[in-house]
């Protein structure tokens, strides 16, 4: 038997982040397009905010299944379930940090990145 593997492009793969994101209400949502970054680790950042630790891991959880869902896609890795803080989701090519709001200040991750074009995602 042959297996046929489907390629998902890294922009169909942010969309789809979003949409989960979205769906658990996340807040100050950005794609962060690292493509044009010489030293960038992966292709897109998509970073989002919860307002409580209980929000961060549900938005965290609404990602991997509307990308398991939609796509038949899962994380590559996953960091920061337990405590909720900051989960990290590595899809090798789309990298979703979902942050407390209160530590997303603290590390202000887009400031790191801003050689990457950004796009802000309007709240719901």
């Amino acid at each position: 038997m042959i297996k046929i593997v489907k390629e998902i492009s890294a922009e169909k793969l942010c969309e789809v982040i979003v949409e989960g994101m979205q769906d658990n209400k996340a807040e100050d949502i950005v794609v962060i397009d690292l493509r044009e970054v010489e030293s960038a680790v992966t292709d897109f950042f998509v970073i989002a905010s919860g307002e409580s630790t209980t929000q961060v891991d549900g938005i965290a959880n609404a990602v991997v299944r509307s990308t398991r869902k939609t796509l038949k896609e899962k994380p590559w890795h996953q960091e920061g379930k337990n405590s909720a803080q900051w989960v990290l989701l590595d899809y090798v090519n789309v990298v979703a940090h979902v942050f407390h709001k209160d530590v997303r200040d603290y590390y202000e991750l887009e400031d790191l990145w801003a050689d990457g074009k950004k796009r802000q995602i309007a709240n719901l």
